[in-house]
């Protein structure tokens, strides 16, 4: 038996975050990451669509990229004083992730993180709050995901959390807020949300639930990544839309070792998420080729890319990948990013490791140890060919 977890309710398009006005309760938080939501005006008019709903509200401002256990902890004690019955999070992947993380630990604060990043281990939530998420960016999907990542800054490892527990109740998907992301952070997401999708397709739990939402964002993505990154105004709609159905099929059909691979370097070099899965997903393509070329073959189809064999139609996906990366100025190896050759020597054997071990690689449609993935950790920082 199989399962496909959503949202309740996904509110979507232009000025979608009026919604807040109709949520039902008595105490709200909202949990926001840096100056953006409050330097473009969306955190005051958040305030102040709670404030019509009758809710007494509460800010968590600050989030950082890349949450650490303690603003987890911290955001955890600060819900335990309020109370609230409804949390919600607008901004980007890191608020959100990190308000999934202290809604856990607010429901049960003798939970423990060791306890919560084992995968599908979360106790039942929703006894004291619903979760309400508002993306600011177009590539994480976390608003609609079973999925939550958290830094341990002591252990230097980025661990993705895994609970259809942690699903928000609602998702506002309003492109007005993603429209003020700079154009970095536009190549960044959006490159993410190609390998959710990309990731999606191949990953061992894809269905016939989660294959059209895959196909579709990626179709979507071919369309308007490009024009969204040059600042067309209809192509970020699209992007905003597109990246949401990626974060439906991965919250489902989970993902693979290009994340493994991103939360580990992420964690170790500061390399942000989606620019790590931008650089590792060729490789990984050409890793697992061996065991599904024909699903990689079936997106090169469906994106009408060249090529009669599927041999030919999945090189023809792995240049169109490395376009686009030349397009979104990303760079083709983590060497060409700036990594220092004697740091990653250094960190090589402790991030394949953690790699491995990490929550996504169960997913991945070919098998990998230790050995191999260092062996492909050292590609992705050479440049090198993959032919294993």
């Amino acid at each position: 038996m199989a399962r496909f977890t959503l949202p309740r309710d996904i509110y979507h398009g232009a000025g979608s975050l009026e919604e807040l006005k109709n949520l039902k309760g008595k105490k709200a938080i909202l949990i926001v990451g840096g100056n953006s939501m409050k330097k473009f005006g969306f955190l005051d008019k958040a305030i102040s669509y709670l404030k019509e709903a009758d809710l007494e509200v509460e800010t968590i401002e600050g989030i950082e990229p890349d949450p650490g256990v303690d603003t987890v902890m911290d955001g955890a004690k600060k819900m335990l004083e309020f109370e609230p019955d409804i949390i919600i999070s607008m901004g980007g992947g890191s608020a959100i992730d990190a308000a999934k993380a202290m809604w856990i630990f607010y429901e049960y604060p003798d939970f423990t993180f060791k306890e919560a990043v084992i995968p599908f281990n979360l106790p039942t939530l929703r006894q004291k709050a619903i979760f309400v998420a508002i993306p600011s960016t177009s590539g994480t999907a976390t608003e609609v995901t079973a999925f939550s990542v958290i830094t341990d800054y002591k252990e230097k490892i980025k661990y993705p959390m895994a609970d259809f527990n942690i699903t928000p109740d609602i998702a506002i998907v309003d492109p007005n807020i993603a429209k003020t992301m700079p154009q970095k952070l536009v190549a960044h997401t959006g490159m993410d949300a190609l390998t959710h999708a990309t990731e999606a397709y191949v990953a061992a739990l894809h269905s016939n639930f989660s294959d059209p939402l895959a196909l579709k964002s990626l179709e979507m993505i071919k369309k308007s990544l490009v024009d969204s990154y040059n600042g067309d105004e209809k192509a970020k709609e699209l992007m905003h839309e597109a990246q949401c159905l990626a974060g439906m099929a991965f919250s489902n059909a989970l993902l693979g070792i290009t994340h493994s691979m991103a939360h580990k370097v992420g964690a170790v070099f500061g390399i942000p998420h989606g620019c790590a899965n931008a650089i590792f997903l060729p490789y990984v393509i050409s890793y697992n080729r061996k065991a599904c070329e024909d699903r990689y073959a079936d997106i090169a189809k469906y994106l009408k890319l060249e090529g009669e064999t599927s041999k030919e139609l999945v090189d023809s996906y792995i240049d169109f990948i490395d376009e686009l990366n030349n397009k979104l100025n990303i760079p083709h190896s983590m060497e060409e990013y700036g990594i220092n050759k004697n740091e990653f020597e250094e960190h090589l054997d402790f991030i394949s490791h953690n790699a491995v071990l990490d929550a996504c690689t169960g997913a991945n449609p070919r098998t990998i140890d230790d050995k191999t993935m260092k062996e492909l950790f050292i590609c992705t920082f050479e440049g090198k060919k993959v032919d294993f």
